[in-house]
């Protein structure tokens, strides 16, 4: 059993009435510190982290509005990378609550609450459901941080991201994402392309033969057989055989003259050449 496995099943047993139920944390170091990101609601100050059973010197916790998360380099992920790569996190738990007020606010009563402050809306950012990160779901809110987590390069591949959601009334955790089996699957993935590439045939290597100093394939283009290429980059062209061509020597021959004209004269003075 891994802690949040563990985690998981004490926070049912204690729900359900069980007062010896609890995690013995010894047995999960190699899992410790946890790195917790959950909503500023101040209903959740006496939830945490006794629902997780996790002693407060191993539990880093960040907290925002509604515990959003807006992109993979979001300075809430920031936070996140920070606490793994200098606090030593070794896992990450994205915690969202019922009944969270952000996420049952509209954008229409959000623009109220900033005039009423004194902001108008011209101040505020064009998109508002981007930028506030605005939700309708605590369920969806928490799947989609997680996977924005997951996917975020500033994030070791090796740490599991859960997903969970606290009922603030019970502190009944549900869990929506376990990070473990993502690792499995991802793991099971890889080793499955591995495996596949270690049956494929080795790919055949043409025949190479050196020109001088380049490298050129054997068989030329347009020959189905070896090529007859000549070392050091000299290359010879076949003899090629063309039509003998008879040359003069010294004058020309001469041009022959055309014979002269005779003149015959008919009777009645009538003359034509003939």
């Amino acid at each position: 059993m891994r802690l949040f496995e563990a985690i998981i099943e004490a926070n049912h047993r204690a729900v359900s009435g069980d007062a010896s139920a609890g995690v013995r944390m010894k047995d999960f170091a190699d899992s410790l510190p946890v790195v917790a990101l959950t909503c500023i609601d101040a209903r959740l100050n006496p939830l945490l982290p006794e629902v997780l059973a996790i002693p407060e010197e191993h539990f880093i916790w960040l907290r925002n509005a509604g515990n959003i998360v807006t992109s993979t380099t979001s300075s809430t992920l920031r936070s996140l990378a920070l606490a793994c790569a200098i606090k030593g996190g070794r896992e990450i738990a994205i915690i969202g609550h019922t009944d969270c007020r952000v996420g049952q606010t509209s954008m229409m009563n959000l623009i109220e609450q900033f005039k009423r402050l004194g902001i108008e809306r011209f101040h505020l950012p064009d998109n508002l459901t981007e930028f506030f990160g605005i939700f309708a779901s605590e369920q969806q809110n928490v799947l989609k941080a997680v996977d924005l987590v997951r996917r975020s390069p500033l994030i070791g591949p090796a740490i599991p991201v859960h997903g969970l959601i606290v009922d603030i009334k019970t502190g009944r955790l549900t869990w929506l994402v376990n990070g473990y089996e993502v690792l499995d699957v991802a793991a099971r993935s890889q080793a499955a392309l591995e495996d596949q590439a270690r049956t494929l045939p080795e790919p055949i290597k043409p025949s190479e033969n050196k020109l001088g100093d380049t490298t050129m394939l054997q068989t030329p283009i347009g020959q189905s057989g070896p090529g007859n290429w000549t070392p050091r980059g000299e290359v010879t062209t076949p003899p090629t055989t063309q039509p003998e061509i008879t040359a003069y020597k010294g004058e020309p021959p001469p041009i022959p003259k055309a014979p002269p004209l005779t003149i015959r004269r008919r009777p009645g003075g009538d003359s034509r050449s003939g």
